[in-house]
């Protein structure tokens, strides 16, 4: 039997909101509706993953409005700022927030819109935490994800417990808005160690290595990473690039948030730039629906 989240904070959340039920989102909230202990109103615009959680116990909502009006926390697992900003505007959570409310975005957004969100939302009364996740679609199954928390300490201590339903680890990295800088450069450096693999692999093809066992190799020494154990082996080898895993499309989307980081710093960031226009290359080439490691197809067209 799933183990229930036990906490004084809870209280405050009595019942909880999730819009978002993609590859990610589901589980999460899957997670949510059996650990939380707290009733859960869900909304997607797909009927299939509604059905499979109002079977586990959610109840289903019609529209954002109807979430936002019917629960205390609302949580997003939104595919990009595009779809955020379609949630938070219209008929959606800047109109039918009330005071004393929470919003917990999953996502990797951009920083400039989640901090414009976060001061919205407070004139209201109500509070933006961004709270993006990493790890794997297996690892929000199993309620394993790593998240990076954008709050203040207050509300980082209130919402912690409903997001280690999902997650094993948690971190406050700062204020709103921090989570979503600490996940960007997270992403940017695995999509150009990914870059860095598949040229590897493919130098390792022309020059009579096994790019199993050069990686397998390489496992053991100083060039070992998550991104080699698990994109490099489990993909980049045996060349498996499905559709409905982190696609290029959404690499790139992320990788332009890095972007927009540097250009207000005044940062020039050479390597993510020169990554970015790998992204585009295999997007061009009719990939952007793959799972991102694709790009490796592109380094070695022989």
């Amino acid at each position: 039997m799933a183990k229930t989240i036990k906490s004084k904070l809870m209280p405050d959340y009595k019942t909880i909101g999730f819009i978002g039920l993609g590859v990610m989102g589901e589980p999460i909230c899957r997670n949510l509706v059996r650990k939380s202990g707290a009733p859960v109103i869900a909304f997607d615009l797909s009927p299939e993953p509604l059905a499979r959680l109002a079977a586990d116990g959610a109840a289903v909502a019609v529209s954002v409005a109807d979430v936002v009006n019917n629960s205390d926390i609302v949580f997003l697992c939104l595919p990009s700022a595009k779809h955020v900003h379609a949630v938070f505007n219209g008929d959606g959570i800047l109109k039918n927030i009330r005071k004393g409310q929470v919003v917990v975005d999953l996502g990797t957004s951009s920083v400039n819109q989640t901090r414009d969100f976060a001061k919205q939302l407070q004139a209201r009364g109500a509070t933006w935490a961004d709270a993006p996740i990493a790890r794997t679609r297996q690892a929000a199954q199993d309620g394993t994800l790593s998240v990076m928390v954008g709050a203040t300490g207050e509300i980082f201590a209130a919402i912690e417990p409903l997001i280690r339903c999902f997650a094993t680890d948690v971190t406050n990295c700062g204020g709103v808005g921090a989570g979503q800088v600490t996940k960007i450069l997270n992403n940017m450096v695995l999509f150009e160690t990914v870059n860095a693999l598949s040229e590897a692999v493919a130098l390792a093809k022309h020059n009579g290595v096994d790019p199993a066992l050069l990686l397998d190799t390489l496992s053991k020494g100083s060039a070992d990473s998550f991104a080699l154990r698990n994109h490099g082996m489990k993909a980049i080898v045996p060349g498996s690039f499905p559709e409905r895993a982190f696609s290029t499309e959404y690499a790139l989307k992320d990788l332009s948030y890095a972007l927009e980081l540097a250009r207000d710093a005044g940062i020039e960031i050479r390597g993510a730039e020169l990554t970015g226009r790998i992204l585009q290359e295999a997007i061009d080439a009719g990939s952007g629906g793959a799972y991102f490691p694709v790009i490796a197809k592109y380094v070695d067209r022989g």
